[in-house]
């Protein structure tokens, strides 16, 4: 789907050295066609980087697609310039009489607190309220899904013993079979990055979730309710060839001791350029997202999400 977003933002340059198709602001609002509106909860201090790694997967199909991105006002990010805020994002406040297709919520580095200590929860909450009356489908992601996870249906989160990182392989759940997984292969690879996780079988406890997708040894990572508008990823497809090698080196600059991320590196060795192999992965993860759970599904006047 053609992205519509603003003509300086950083990502679109980037984009278009790699052939997706962005769309300037001026053809977008030539063209007669209602786009696609999608927010993106951008919760990661990385912003610029995060932005192009969902855009990038949400680009370069026949529909337009038009993002607002909206960060918390309870907590100033330090990671991302300033002037960038000020010029490509809004406040919550800001958007809260608008009406979405679809909602994206980013992880953030903030999973050994106590959901209701992150400085931003009460935020969070009144978002995700918000959400149930003002957009059709939300995509949670990581920590989100996690936080979303809880705060929905009280499902709790667990310490693991060290952090979780690499590529892992997953397998569908017989049992729920997904339009979000049409055309998947029985055996797919996704990365995670995590400290904490829920459990599959706090999921099946609950009647109102059902569980898609898990890896014998990163665990859940798909979840969805039981109408289709909400998804749970509790892992990360959207990130970059490098973004392990990124996080694996400073967490050995700081002195962490961190594992090496498994499945990663050609025979786990760190020497060797990652191996990528989720890449067709979350394209077509987020491709069935956009157009089973999004386009095709989302009344064309959303005032109607207002009455439901």
């Amino acid at each position: 789907m053609p992205i519509r977003i603003k003509n300086d933002l950083p990502a679109k340059s980037i984009l278009e050295k790699e052939d997706i198709f962005v769309m300037p602001e001026e053809r977008a609002e030539a063209q007669d066609i209602r786009p696609l509106k999608i927010l993106l909860l951008n919760l990661m201090p990385t912003k610029i980087i995060t932005e192009t790694q969902f855009l990038r997967l949400l680009g370069n199909t026949p529909i337009q697609v038009e993002i607002d991105f909206v960060c918390t006002s309870t907590y100033t990010p330090t990671n991302t310039p300033a002037e960038h805020l000020v010029k490509f994002y809004e406040a919550f406040d800001d958007v809260k009489e608008r009406l979405y297709d679809g909602m994206i919520i980013t992880g953030a580095p903030v999973e050994n607190m106590p959901f209701e200590e992150v400085a931003y929860w009460q935020e969070f909450c009144r978002i995700l309220e918000w959400a149930k009356r003002h957009v059709y489908s939300t995509l949670y992601i990581c920590w989100a899904a996690q936080a979303g996870l809880y705060y929905h249906y009280g499902i709790p989160k667990y310490a693991l013993p060290e952090k979780k990182s690499g590529v892992f392989p997953h397998t569908l759940n017989p049992n729920h079979v997904d339009k979000l997984f049409r055309g998947f292969d029985d055996l797919f690879f996704v990365p995670h990055s995590r400290h904490t996780e829920v459990r599959g079988e706090d999921i099946v406890k609950n009647n109102r979730l059902k569980l898609l997708s898990e890896s014998p040894v990163a665990g859940v990572f798909a979840v969805s309710d039981d109408t289709g508008r909400q998804f749970f990823i509790c892992g990360h497809p959207e990130y970059d060839p490098l973004t392990l090698k990124a996080e694996y080196e400073r967490d050995l600059a700081q002195g962490l001791n961190p594992s090496v991320p498994l499945n990663y590196y050609p025979d786990d060795n760190p020497s060797l350029p990652p191996l990528v192999r989720w890449r067709s992965t979350a394209n077509l993860l987020f491709y069935n997202w956009l157009n089973h759970y999004v386009y095709q599904d989302t009344p064309y006047d959303l005032n109607t999400l207002l009455n439901t």
